[in-house]
């Protein structure tokens, strides 16, 4: 077998394997120190299987040729967000440990703002790399934010629909799924959504507050998307433009 050959199949086997057996060490710790319940073991087990296959499909892509350090920091704030919604799954049936959710989430919140850095600073960025950390971020933002709903209410699970409404529109509008140009308010809105997550999870404010930074985080949601929207339907009207006027 060739080096790339042995690289390849390196690359689908053992980060999975070993996601899932850390995930697994993550689950039997907080069944012996705070006792997950039937929807805890349940989703948390549901959470590392689907861990496994996505990421497994997702290392098959010919384009990746590499697992960096900024990769392995992005796989450990997933599997901390596979505790974070076991523990969720068994809040919403009335067990809550919210000290260990919140702490598990802020660690996993901190480790955002250092993969990018690994990155930069290695020299191993890569296409796979940003989006393995987009969809862990998009993965803790759902999660906690049904969290929220169980305190705040159920519109709040809103703040952590926004990714994923977009990939889905962009399955029935194909002009959505081009490239976007680098915005430094899009980085700032999406971080600063992952701060109000977790502030507003661990109970630090009164909930009129609360209620009123997610809904504040949802309007710059939805001014953060539009911008992105608006600029994307902009490109496909030009190309759209371009190849009439060719024909």
């Amino acid at each position: 077998m060739t080096d790339l050959g042995q690289r390849a199949v390196d690359l689908r086997i053992y980060p999975p394997a070993l996601g899932v057996l850390a995930q697994a060490a993550v689950l039997i710790s907080l069944g012996a120190s705070v006792g997950l319940g039937a929807a805890g073991w349940l989703i948390g087990l549901g959470f590392s299987v689907a861990t496994w296959v996505l990421l497994s499909r997702a290392l098959q892509h010919p384009d990746v040729r590499q697992w960096g350090p900024a990769d392995s920091v992005t796989f450990c704030r997933l599997i901390l967000t596979g505790g974070v919604a076991a523990l969720v799954a068994d809040a919403v049936v009335g067990d809550e440990h919210r000290a260990v959710l919140i702490g598990l989430a802020a660690v996993s919140l901190i480790l955002d703002a250092g993969d990018g850095q690994v990155a930069r600073r290695t020299g191993t960025a890569s296409r796979f790399g940003a989006r393995f950390d987009m969809e862990a971020d998009s993965v803790l933002a759902i999660v906690l934010s049904i969290y929220l709903g169980t305190s705040l209410g159920w519109w709040a699970v809103t703040i952590g629909l926004f990714r994923y409404a977009f990939v889905l529109a962009s399955r029935v509008m194909p002009w959505l799924d081009a490239p976007l140009p680098f915005r430094m308010s899009r980085k700032v809105v999406a971080a600063s959504q992952g701060v109000v997550l977790v502030v507003a999870s661990a109970g630090l404010l009164p909930t009129p507050m609360a209620q009123a930074c997610v809904a504040v985080s949802i309007g710059t949601l939805v001014w953060s998307f539009g911008i992105d929207v608006g600029y994307l339907w902009r490109q496909s009207a030009l190309k759209r433009v371009r190849e009439f006027s060719y024909n």
